[in-house]
């Protein structure tokens, strides 16, 4: 796998679209600038790689838009060493930006093609996840909990409980909630049994499927 002078040239005019378009969290922008993105897309797709547009990986989920994938990270206002759990690894790009940023990682798979493909990925690319889990992204990873920050990489009909349960007095829950459409949702935790909610605006995620067993 190669990060050619291309690559980073068409990385850098990402970059620069994304802050075009509102992003102004400069570590999130540097993170961007520094993950190439055309290592988590098929080989067949690396031309539109840089593209401000997602994309589909395998068992029929995509890649997000370079642009949601910054305005979600920066909804959760990182800092180093903050735990964060990732619902929905997908392509496992999400997963690299969320590393970059120096967070420590808990990530959540329910596909097991994709769960496979990423854990070999990120063996290859030297990434290193506290953990990367096979499960039920609905039920979070309650061996880790508290998190500073939850981030939700697929549409869920209603806030799942045990995710908010899961955050930390001061942690983050980022997710797209609705069927058809969703609204962008942020809730931080400010006391033991209180939530402030922040509507941030429209987007379309692919759904996130639930365990029936």
């Amino acid at each position: 796998m190669h990060d050619l002078p291309k690559h980073q040239g068409q990385r850098r005019h990402l970059v620069k679209l994304i802050a075009q378009k509102g992003i102004q969290d400069k570590p999130v922008l540097q993170a961007m600038a520094a993950v190439p993105r055309h290592f988590f897309m098929d080989r067949g797709l690396e031309n539109w790689a840089y593209e401000d547009k997602a994309y589909p990986i395998a068992a029929e989920q995509t890649i997000s838009q370079p642009y949601t994938v910054a305005f979600q990270t920066s909804l959760l206002r990182i800092k180093p060493n903050d735990k964060i759990l990732e619902i929905g690894t997908g392509s496992g790009y999400q997963t690299a930006v969320l590393l970059q940023l120096g967070a420590q990682v808990y990530t959540v798979e329910r596909q097991n093609e994709l769960f496979k493909k990423t854990q070999r990925l990120f063996k290859k690319l030297h990434l290193n996840p506290k953990k990367v889990i096979f499960g039920d992204g609905y039920k979070g990873f309650v061996e880790a909990a508290p998190y500073n920050g939850i981030i939700v990489t697929a549409a869920a009909p209603k806030v799942p409980e045990a995710l908010l349960e899961q955050l930390a007095i001061g942690g983050r829950l980022v997710i797209p909630v609705g069927t058809e459409k969703q609204q962008m949702f942020c809730y931080t935790r400010t006391a033991p049994h209180q939530f402030d909610k922040e509507n941030c605006g429209a987007f379309r995620f692919v759904p996130m499927l639930e365990n029936k067993n």
